[in-house]
């Protein structure tokens, strides 16, 4: 996730005056992920400065001795309470321990916390990363839905459905339209099942371009390369959730 956002959003965070703040709301027990987003992040914009928020405040005390200049750890939840507004919100596991009826309000209250041009990234993961889906959204709501893994780890596509965000999991059953691109997502890595020897990367190479010719797929081969295969969220969009 931290790679597709320097990667994608990398230009903004360049062309922000002045430097840009960005947020890893929810980072957890331990501050390791703010500290990875803001290493990865630094490579795209040297000056810019991150801080991690949590509501518990145990757990913004056990991770100030990791605080260094460009990196603050402070309390806080969806209503970002910063007195700038942050160009970046990554919502990484969160929005899962919440009921999808609320994900909408919640989605829209960050938003409005992001600075012109923000980025919100909400997604899920599994516990070591190699397994993830994010919904990308800015200001006016959400944009892409992003599928990324490991692909050396990678059964099939549909793995992926057990890492869908709050927003898309439960809808993930015949009828609805992630289930329908699911279904096509490990049609066409069985279709690429002869390219295996080759490589699990360029089995999933193969793979999305079958896919992309009856899906819009957004993203190139620069980004399937990584494991990663982005289409746009209203292609995915279950009822009830902004299209």
């Amino acid at each position: 996730m931290d790679r597709w956002i320097t990667a994608v959003h990398g230009g903004t965070l360049r062309r922000a005056d002045p430097a840009p703040l960005a947020v890893d709301l929810g980072y957890g027990a331990a501050p390791w992920t703010a500290v990875e987003l803001l290493t990865r992040l630094r490579h795209a914009r040297g000056d810019l400065h991150l801080t991690g928020l949590e509501i518990d405040p145990a757990r913004v005390a056990a991770a100030q001795p990791y605080a260094r200049p460009g990196l603050t750890f402070a309390r806080g939840g969806f209503e970002i309470p910063l007195p700038a507004r942050p160009l970046l919100i990554r919502a990484a596991n969160v929005l899962r321990q919440y009921p999808e009826a609320e994900v909408p309000a919640v989605w829209s209250r960050l938003c409005s916390r992001l600075a012109p041009g923000g980025l919100l990234v909400d997604g899920t993961c599994d516990e070591i990363g190699r397994r993830h889906v994010w919904i990308a959204l800015g200001p006016e709501g959400p944009r892409t839905v992003t599928f990324a893994a490991r692909l050396a780890t990678l059964a099939r596509p549909s793995d992926l459905a057990e890492r869908l965000p709050k927003a898309l999991i439960h809808h993930n059953v015949p009828g609805r339209p992630v289930h329908t691109f699911l279904t096509a997502f490990d049609a066409a890595w069985a279709a690429a099942a002869p390219y295996a020897p080759l490589s699990a990367r360029q089995r999933w190479l193969h793979t999305a371009r079958t896919l992309a010719a009856d899906w819009p797929v957004l993203d190139t081969p620069t980004r399937w390369r990584h494991g990663e295969l982005t289409v746009p969220w209203t292609t995915l969009a279950p009822p009830g959730f902004p299209a």
